[in-house]
């Protein structure tokens, strides 16, 4: 892929799952990889580590996406240590698995205030740089249940449909800037962050799936690079989906 060598890549929640898999896939094209975690900085490390041992580089830095400070701050670590941001991954999410009348208020904030305030938050951090550069690449990741809903979270859905209006609209308002703006929506794939409370309940959910599998995590990160690299450079404001066909059911 071309475009991406040289460039600083922000790749939030990027120290497990889908995060690191990107994280592993844009430090693998040449750019300087932030490696952003909330609370597990160990494993971040680890990430880093791996990166730099496939001849590549980076560095992990903290910040919880939904704290305005928090982002400010890696901003400015960042700006330090590397320079100017021209890439941004806005992976960084988290989910309940319950009924909508089984989470309390504060649940359903903390969902919302991390998968799509994260998203405002760090726009806001590091547009300014794509913007200053004349060129930038932001890659959103949503969900198949934007589009499909969920009879299992409602709030989680709600989140990433948010995730997705918003990158259609920085999309058109960055377009003049030379920086693009699209998003990915897995179905399931195979993380840490995917459970089931039955056999029988996976056992459903795989059979609505066209291609009959989960993804593996490199499946998203290669359709990330996709959207970073110049091989792309007329997609912008499109929602990619990535999850073997779910989005058809």
């Amino acid at each position: 892929m071309h475009g991406i060598k040289g460039r600083v890549a922000v790749v939030t929640g990027s120290s497990r799952g889908i995060g690191k898999a990107i994280a592993l896939a844009l430090a693998r094209e040449g750019a300087f990889v932030v490696v952003n975690y909330h609370s597990n900085r160990d494993l971040a490390r680890r990430v880093v580590s791996e990166i730099r041992g496939r001849g590549g580089d980076a560095v992990a830095v903290g910040a919880d996406v939904s704290n305005p400070g928090e982002v400010e701050k890696m901003r400015d670590r960042v700006h330090d240590v590397a320079g100017d941001v021209g890439i941004l991954v806005n992976n960084a999410g988290i989910h309940r698995h319950l009924k909508s009348w089984e989470m309390s208020l504060e649940e359903w904030r903390r969902v919302l205030a991390v998968n799509l305030d994260g998203v405002f938050n760090c726009s806001r951090a590091f547009v300014p740089d794509m913007i200053s550069m004349r060129w930038g690449r932001m890659v959103n990741i949503s969900s198949v249940v934007a589009l499909t809903g969920t009879d299992r979270e409602m709030h989680y859905a709600a989140s990433k449909g948010g995730v997705e209006a918003a990158t259609r609209s920085l999309a058109l308002e960055l377009a003049p800037y030379n920086v693009r703006v699209n998003a990915i929506a897995p179905g399931y794939v195979d993380t840490d962050m995917v459970s089931f409370s039955s056999e029988e309940e996976r056992e459903e959910c795989m059979g609505r799936i066209p291609l009959g599998r989960m993804a593996h995590p490199s499946e998203i990160a290669e359709a990330a690079v996709f959207l970073c690299a110049d091989e792309s450079s007329y997609i912008t404001g499109h929602v990619l989906h990535v999850n073997g066909g779910l989005a058809m059911r």
